[in-house]
């Protein structure tokens, strides 16, 4: 059975990503990219407490886009800020602590 190297607890009991996603801020911004493109970024992200790609997939999946992961900042192709945001609050993240510009 493996143990949570931050809380000691289970790894099925451990709560510190939990916890992680109810006080960090996150950022979630437009950027005009080549040819008019827009691409929704969000940003404020730490892939040390955080799997990236498993939220990159899940946030692609739903807003049915492609997109990117690059120096801990999450690239979507398209205008999804509002969608990433009622998503991001949907799997924990703290709605006080979400910007949306």
């Amino acid at each position: 059975m493996a143990v949570c190297d931050k809380c000691g607890l289970p790894e099925d009991l451990c709560v510190c990503e939990e916890i992680v996603k109810e006080s960090m801020r996150v950022k979630i911004t437009l950027d005009k990219r080549r040819f008019g493109k827009v691409a929704t970024v969000i940003e404020g992200l730490d892939e040390r407490d955080i799997n990236l790609k498993e939220l990159s997939s899940l946030l692609k999946a739903k807003c049915a886009c492609g997109g990117t992961i690059k120096e801990n900042v999450i690239e979507l192709q398209g205008d999804h800020k509002e969608k990433v945001r009622d998503i991001l609050q949907a799997i924990g993240y703290s709605s006080e602590l979400i910007d949306v510009k």
